[in-house]
């Protein structure tokens, strides 16, 4: 963070500092992960007032307090914590005039192609980059916080629950260079429909300059359809295969036996070959996309392409593959789920199976915030399931119910195990796979589904060897 007197920051956000301090870390929320020198932002919720927690805060590092109340820590005191918050950020963007700040949203894949770009990035000068998916009205003030007088690149990943919040998200990080990787159907119990969410999606490209560079996925219509939103050059990205000019063509994609994609990327008449390490039915996607943003940050082509091979998963729980010491193969993509990452991750899975030949079982929880659509996208997840020709299918909890139901209903050969929750699928799963298996585990956030794969590796009784 750039050092900052307590006067200053209350100055920049209109609160009114009690004490005095100098800041020269960043801001946290949780006394857990604290940034030594910073700001405790003491947010009061629905459970839990942050302000009880000041002086952990203080033992923990932190110097002063953004909160609604003096405390015993020096404290800037504003009526709304999470509006000055933002203020603050934008204040330390404004102050970073050599910065570039690069922001991606899209229904999936933000995290995945956010960590290759702040790979990519990374090589090139010193990067802050969104931890996890701190992607909201606090994490995105929290990535910009981290950033030093040093910083070159700040990228950014901004997600939304409503029209209206990444315009607001882009108030706090202005973007130069910006992407839409997709609009699918995550929150759509939120938006309504598709076309509300492609609203969302798009404000963050009507937030570039006229010199700024919006990066589209020319693959995904309502993506494309996007680019009279934006005064700035637009980049497309996508499959040379779909016929019609794209920017950055990719072509040629393989798969190696646990999925690991390789594919061909032509950029202005240029070419080079990507050999990604991560697995996953549409790594070649985030990883184009974030090429593309890199290349209009100013890289060459065979740097992204050499630098895309060296780069492993930043964000735990997203298709991390380990292998047991006995053989098995454990897929843990638990961080999240919405119905097109949970059909991504099983054509990836059923991809391991055809080409290892292994029995593939797909271990299913609940996805939330579907809405009123939220039983039949559960059901025609089971039925992709079955489609692509998963073995065995082991639903976990009443919610996820419906993926089984759909499973049954297609009458291949595979079979389905509907579990009432995680320790009965844990017991399911100690007694019935092997060796010559390999899980997938899988679910959105709240089903905590990462302990089950965790359980499963640790059986062995030894570590098991990450690939992924």
């Amino acid at each position: 963070m750039i050092a900052m007197s307590l006067a200053e920051v209350a100055e920049a956000v209109g609160g009114v500092a009690h004490g005095e301090a100098t800041l020269t870390g960043g801001a946290f929320l949780d006394t857990r992960t604290p940034e030594p020198g910073g700001l405790f932002v003491a947010i009061v919720g629905e459970r839990v007032d942050g302000h009880d927690f000041v002086a952990e805060a203080g033992a923990a590092g932190a110097v002063a307090v953004l909160g609604t109340r003096p405390t015993a820590l020096p404290t800037v005191v504003v009526d709304d914590v999470t509006g000055a918050l933002g203020r603050l950020a934008r204040h330390v963007v404004d102050r970073l005039p050599e910065v570039t700040v690069l922001a991606m949203t899209g229904s999936q894949g933000k995290t995945g192609t956010k960590d290759y770009l702040a790979h990519l990035l990374g090589e090139s000068g010193p990067t802050v980059a969104t931890r996890g998916n701190f992607n909201n009205e606090l994490g995105v003030p929290l990535t910009v916080l981290r950033a030093t007088p040093e910083t070159r690149y700040l990228v950014v990943e901004m997600g939304a629950r409503g029209v209206g919040h990444i315009a607001r998200l882009c108030e706090i990080a202005p973007p130069h260079i910006a992407a839409v990787l997709n609009v699918g159907t995550a929150h759509i119990g939120e938006f309504g429909s598709r076309d509300a969410i492609a609203r969302a999606k798009g404000e963050i490209i009507e937030a570039l300059p006229a010199d700024g560079t919006a990066v589209l996925n020319a693959d995904d219509d309502l993506v494309a359809a996007m680019a009279p939103r934006t005064r700035a050059s637009v980049v497309t990205v996508g499959s040379s295969a779909r016929g019609g000019p794209v920017d950055v063509a990719v072509s040629e994609v393989t798969t190696d036996d646990i999925g690991r994609q390789s594919f061909e990327v032509v950029h202005r008449g240029s070419g080079a070959t990507v050999h990604l390490a991560q697995i996953g039915a549409f790594q070649w996607r985030n990883a184009a996309v974030a090429a593309a943003m890199a290349l209009a940050a100013g890289l060459d082509l065979d740097t992204v392409a050499d630098s895309l091979a060296d780069a492993g998963p930043a964000s735990r729980w997203r298709m991390e593959v380990t292998e047991r010491a006995d053989g098995l193969v454990v897929v843990n993509d638990a961080y999240n789920a919405n119905p097109e990452s949970m059909r991504a991750a099983l054509e990836t899975l059923a991809g391991i199976g055809a080409r290892s030949g292994r029995r593939t079982v797909a271990v299913l929880g609940e996805m939330f915030e579907l809405g009123e659509g939220a039983a039949d996208a559960h059901r025609g997840v089971g039925t992709y399931a079955a489609e692509v020709g998963v073995d065995l299918l082991v639903t976990v909890g009443a919610g996820a119910g419906r993926i089984a139901d759909g499973f049954d209903d297609v009458g291949g050969g595979g079979v389905s195990i509907p579990t009432a929750g995680r320790d009965a699928a844990v017991t399911w799963l100690r007694h019935n796979v092997s060796a010559a298996d390999v899980v997938l585990v899988k679910a959105s956030r709240g089903a905590a589904l990462e302990l089950i794969a965790e359980d499963l590796l640790a059986q062995s009784g030894t570590e098991g060897r990450r690939i992924t």
